[in-house]
Parts: structure tokens; C-alpha cells; sequence
């Protein structure tokens, strides 16, 4: 099988690279496993990954969470698989680009959290309004954030791509067999 140039396939990793509105970084995420990338899509899966903060802080993730990217949404979502149950955190955020050194968004501070109960809480309205006025965010930008937190939320009601059992169930496997494989080669 030849490789195509439409970046890293199935089972390989790519860094995750988050940045703000005046293109300064603000978080990366080094090993995120490919499940999935397609020409419209990104699926991904870190368990125990190295987080850098733009201020140089480090931490890890503590659980597996499969990431969801889509080239025509302003949200990303990333589900936690914990041992009291599925969460969620949805970053509003421009799509993503992928390229040979990381898949990059701009982040847009608004973030619907959605806890192992079904409860929804939207976070950082705040820093929202402050990032807005500080760097002048384009009138259009702003909309488009504001009705990513209503589509995001629509997705939610309805158990819709990475908010349903079916689909974390597929790609949590997929990870899980394919950490497997990586460990036996």
C-alpha cells in the first residue's frame, strides 16, 4: 500500500497544536494516535499524553479521550472515557488544518462541557468577551462561535457522531486494537 499525501494513516501520531486568535500557541498535545483522517475528518485517541501549556507548563492527561475533528464545524469535541463514566469537552474553535508538523485550530474560548450524567455547563464566556474585544474579533467570527455553541449543543440533544455510545464504542475499540498491535511489533 503506498502512502498518499494526505498525511499520517491509521495507527501513526501527530501532535495536536492549539492556538489563539493572534496566532500565539496556547496548548499542544504531542502523541495523539490517527483512528481516522480523511479529507473531511479527523479522529484521534491520546491516553497518557504530554501536555505543554504556552507558558511552558507540563502536565499528562490522566485517561483515554478520543478526539473528534471536522473540516466543516467551529467545534472540536474530546471525550474522556473515565471509570465514572463518558465526558466531554467541546472547544469552539476554527476547523482544523493538518500539516506534516500538526493538526492546528485557532481556539475560541467558548467550551460546552458535558459531564458522565448528561449535564451540560458553558464555560468561559468570560474570556470569550475579553479575547473578542482584545484582538478585535471579525464581527462574522463572533456569529459563527455563537451559533458553533447551538450547533454543538443540537449534536449533544441528539447523540449525534462522537455524542453517541455507538460511536466511541467503534473508535475506542479501534484505538484499543490498534495500541495492541503497535505493542506487539
Amino acid at each position: 500500500m503506498s502512502r498518499h499525501s494526505s498525511g499520517p494513516r491509521e495507527g501513526e501520531y501527530v501532535a495536536i497544536k492549539s492556538y489563539k486568535h493572534d496566532g500565539s500557541l496556547h496548548r499542544t498535545w504531542c502523541d495523539t494516535m490517527v483512528l481516522k483522517n480523511s479529507a473531511d475528518e479527523f479522529i484521534g485517541c491520546n491516553d497518557h499524553t504530554l501536555v505543554i501549556e504556552d507558558d511552558g507548563r507540563r502536565w499528562m492527561t490522566r485517561e483515554p479521550a478520543l478526539v473528534f475533528f471536522n473540516k466543516k464545524e467551529w467545534f472540536n469535541v474530546v471525550t474522556m472515557i473515565r471509570n465514572n463514566g463518558i465526558s466531554h469537552y467541546c472547544n469552539i474553535a476554527s476547523p482544523y488544518v493538518l500539516d506534516r508538523e500538526a493538526l492546528k485550530y485557532v481556539d475560541y474560548d467558548l467550551d460546552v462541557k458535558v459531564f458522565p450524567n448528561g449535564d451540560r455547563r458553558l464555560l468561559d464566556v468570560d474570556e470569550f468577551e475579553e479575547f473578542s474585544r482584545r484582538w478585535n474579533y471579525p464581527k462574522d467570527t463572533i456569529e459563527i462561535a455563537l451559533q458553533s455553541v447551538r450547533e454543538v449543543t443540537d449534536w449533544i440533544d441528539q447523540k449525534k457522531g462522537p455524542f453517541s455510545t455507538e460511536f466511541i464504542n467503534i473508535w475506542y475499540n479501534r484505538y484499543l486494537e490498534l495500541a495492541k498491535r503497535n505493542n506487539t511489533q
